[in-house]
């Protein structure tokens, strides 16, 4: 998943795959989900992003790290 921002217009893409958008379906007004064929999701738009969520979730992130996994591969 990547995550764009655009603090000129407050919008916000998370872009899910890489298919290009065959359709759009507004499930809310000014968050629209981008589909290809079958409905599935390739990306999800939001308007107004800044009035509708805390954007600090979206654009900080933190790796949880299995230690196990990490020693096993270094061993």
């Amino acid at each position: 998943m990547k995550v764009y921002y655009d603090n000129e217009v407050d919008a916000l893409y998370l872009k899910l795959g890489d298919e290009p958008p065959e359709g759009v379906i507004e499930i809310a007004e000014g968050v629209n989900l981008d589909t290809i064929s079958l409905n599935k999701i390739v990306g999800i738009e939001i308007l107004d992003a800044s009035k509708k969520l805390d954007l600090n979730t979206i654009l900080t992130y933190t790796l949880e790290l299995d230690k196990d996994l990490i020693t096993q591969k270094t061993a």
